[in-house]
């Protein structure tokens, strides 16, 4: 059974959508029995435009990804949580068990560069992951 890495962004429509389709994506490459999900606290209608065009250019789709409210479940079942932005005071988590990603900048503003930042991140996350599952 694989474990789950939650990835949360306020709204689900971009940073969070990004770090989970890369982690899925370079997970299933490196065979970790780890599948990352993303969820928001305010939920937009659909992805950002944007992430879907840059994640279509690394042969990733999420055109049928709609953005989600984060459940307590989600909270309790994943092994690890990782906010960029989302107040996680509220969720009813330990604040220990999130790992807070506050250098990322707005897709909105910054597309790539915010790209640059979140895969940076995630390859960190895969490489620990491969190290602690040996």
């Amino acid at each position: 059974m694989k474990q789950m890495v939650l990835f949360l962004c306020p709204h689900n429509a971009a940073k969070s959508v990004l770090a989970a389709a890369y982690f899925n994506q370079l997970a299933q490459q490196d065979g970790l029995r780890f599948l990352a999900d993303s969820a928001g606290t305010e939920p937009e209608a659909a992805v950002s435009p944007a992430v879907r065009t840059m994640l279509a250019y690394d042969g990733i789709d999420v055109s049928s990804y709609v953005p989600r409210q984060v459940t307590r479940q989600d909270m309790e079942t994943s092994a690890y949580i990782i906010s960029m932005e989302c107040n996680t005071e509220d969720l009813g988590v330990a604040p220990e068990r999130v790992i807070v990603w506050s250098d990322v900048p707005p897709v909105s503003q910054q597309p790539e560069q915010a790209r640059a930042v979140i895969r940076a991140h995630v390859e960190r996350l895969i490489a620990e992951l491969r190290t602690s599952s040996r």
